[in-house]
């Protein structure tokens, strides 16, 4: 794929970019190298200062940044905004916390291991690699960056092809805010670029958001390097709603679940299991309020949905609809490709799925909904549990035991009983089986890229 931004709204190429040579990605990778051995000698109290410029830069661009990634991937105008908002948030929430969380940890009785003193410390590894995807083109990146920067690490950014301009902002935002040069850098290169840098003794660990294809090349090479790595590989989030549950919220939430960011979010449900006590009601809100979606340019407010990012993610995704309506899934609304320029698809609600078509099992990425008619909680588990995939799940009861049932039986990185599916710094993000291994946010994010050091004293 060229690196070039790419307007998904138009089809036309905006600007096009000449990827690093390897004389440059050298040059890049030993000037993060540097940065890290500047930043590592650095206190918190200075990290999170210039955190918080970097997040006040971040603000005072957000007009111009929003406009930005509508352009190169389509997010509708407003969600582009709150990304940006968002990212700012995220970083300062590390200014704010990092110190707390990567605190030494003293043994409560050293005694018991013959030391006068015992415990652990935290320590930064040196130059981690993030392989980010297009879908977030901000926040995916800054919720690396932020807790690797303030541990003390650098990092070196190979952003998706479709985001060059992005990229390239990220590449001198840290700088600006005044850490070290080189603490953060961004390399234009090409999917097939990136085992060289990873394997380059420098680059201690990686972190790659994107598909499974890609994450188990990353780890296999990582593998064999014996680099740590944290995967985030996407997912085919279930929502199941049970007969005690308020349907008509459960239908307006749904809408968003499905179709934020143009259905282009890993943790956006994706499978619509629903009791048939309340399938026919929660089916036609679901559906009316799906089709009331305004479908249009993403750069202006009124807009809900825009274009899928790439042309290619269009056409999948019309291919998965194509292959489960032959195979008798029934097209409760949307299931076509507009007329018009642009990588449109509308949105669309599948019922009546079964184990032969490929959304069974897929992720789609993209404004489609499956919909699940379940007799009881044991289909509704067999079903939410029965794909490759455990990133997120939502669950809607008001039943406390069987809330507790789900939360407890769910296959998945996290429970969202009564609610949407998000991501916060506060909370850690991540999932099981093929959807990834680690955690990003919170506590444990910023611990990912540290070296645990035990430390005994006799």
């Amino acid at each position: 794929m060229a690196i070039a931004t790419v307007n998904p709204y138009t089809g036309e190429t905006e600007r096009t970019f000449e990827p690093h040579d390897d004389a440059e990605v050298e040059r890049r990778i030993a000037s993060a190298q540097a940065g890290f051995e500047a930043l590592r000698s650095t206190t918190f109290a200075q990290r999170a200062q210039w955190m918080r410029r970097a997040a006040e830069l971040l603000e005072g661009d957000v007009d111009a940044l929003a406009r930005l990634i509508t352009i190169e991937m389509g997010r509708p105008i407003k969600g582009a905004r709150a990304e940006v908002l968002k990212s700012a948030k995220g970083m300062r929430y590390y200014a704010d916390n990092a110190e707390t969380f990567l605190a030494p940890e003293p043994l409560s009785d050293p005694s018991a291991v013959g030391a006068s003193a015992a415990g652990t410390r935290y320590a930064p590894i040196g130059v981690v690699l993030a392989v980010m995807p297009w879908n977030y083109p901000l926040w995916q990146v800054l919720r690396f960056a932020a807790p690797a920067l303030m541990a003390g690490n650098a990092g070196l950014l190979k952003h998706a092809s479709n985001v060059p301009q992005s990229a390239l902002y990220l590449d001198t935002l840290f700088e600006r805010a005044g850490f070290p040069v080189g603490a953060f850098r961004t390399l234009l290169i090409p999917a097939s670029g990136v085992e060289r840098v990873l394997r380059d003794p420098r680059v201690k660990a990686a972190t790659l958001t994107g598909s499974e294809p890609a994450g188990r090349s990353l780890a296999s090479i990582a593998g064999s390097e014996v680099k740590h790595v944290v995967l985030e590989l996407g997912g085919s989030d279930p929502f199941v709603v049970m007969p005690s549950a308020d349907i008509e919220k459960a239908s307006s939430v749904a809408v968003t679940a499905r179709n934020q960011n143009n259905g282009q979010s890993c943790i956006a449900a994706k499978r619509f299991i629903v009791h048939t006590d309340v399938y026919e009601e929660f089916v036609e809100k679901f559906r009316a309020k799906v089709a009331a979606l305004t479908v249009g340019d993403p750069l202006e407010e009124s807009t809900d949905v825009g274009p899928v990012a790439t042309e290619s993610g269009r056409d999948e995704l019309a291919e998965q609809v194509e292959d489960a309506v032959s195979k008798g899934a029934t097209l409760v609304t949307g299931g076509r490709i507009p007329d018009r320029a642009g990588w449109f698809y509308e949105p669309t609600v599948l019922a009546d799925i079964t184990p032969d078509m490929r959304l069974y099992l897929e992720e789609a990425f993209g404004p489609v909904a499956s919909v699940y008619r379940v007799a009881d909680r044991e289909e509704a588990l067999r079903i939410a549990n029965g794909t490759t995939f455990g990133l997120s799940s939502s669950v809607w009861t008001n039943d406390p035991e069987e809330e507790e049932w789900f939360i407890q039986n769910l296959d998945a990185g996290a429970v969202f009983v009564n609610g949407m599916t998000a991501s916060y710094p506060e909370l850690p993000f991540g999932g099981v089986k093929d959807s990834g291994v680690g955690r990003e946010l919170a506590a444990a994010g910023i611990r990912e890229f540290c070296n645990l050091k035990t430390v005994w004293k006799g």
